[in-house]
């Protein structure tokens, strides 16, 4: 786990302290506040990678919270998909604690795909306690993300 990296269990989220490297957990229902280090009391940063979703169990917890989740349903064989990681990447790395980014692997989790009825990908979408704000579909540009985020939070 490098610096800003962070990773997804069924109690929150886990991630380095970048001081002592100390692992630590955020609950599900406090990530959006500033943690704390256990260790070396030191201010956690907030994730600057996107959280790789590997349970449907994480993703409605990831969701159900206050702080809004942009999620990236992708796919390995998609073409698209793998273009808009990097920007994906970007956005993540920018978005200094107003919003998570998070990805759904729609091969490894083909029943969460189903029941939020994905279509097609790279499909994105923008959630708030439980609720889904905005979709949209298809590759774009970090900055062409981010004013999608930005939109569906003033809606």
């Amino acid at each position: 786990m490098s610096h800003g990296d962070a990773m997804l269990d069924d109690k929150g989220m886990v991630t380095a302290c970048p001081h002592c490297g100390q692992k630590n957990r955020v609950p599900y229902e406090r990530l959006g506040e500033t943690g704390i280090c256990g260790n070396c009391k030191a201010a956690l940063p907030f994730p600057s990678a996107p959280l790789e979703i590997g349970q449907e169990a994480q993703f409605l917890r990831l969701i159900g919270g206050t702080v809004p989740v942009l999620v990236d349903f992708w796919a390995p064989w998609c073409g698209p998909c793998r273009m808009v990681a990097p920007e994906m990447d970007r956005v993540a790395a920018g978005a200094g604690g107003r919003f998570l980014v998070a990805k759904v692997n729609t091969e490894a989790l083909p029943a969460l795909a189903q029941r939020y009825q994905i279509q097609g990908i790279p499909t994105m979408g923008v959630y708030v306690s439980g609720r889904e704000l905005a979709r949209t579909s298809g590759a774009r540009p970090a900055a062409a993300i981010e004013a999608f985020v930005r939109q569906a939070l003033a809606g």
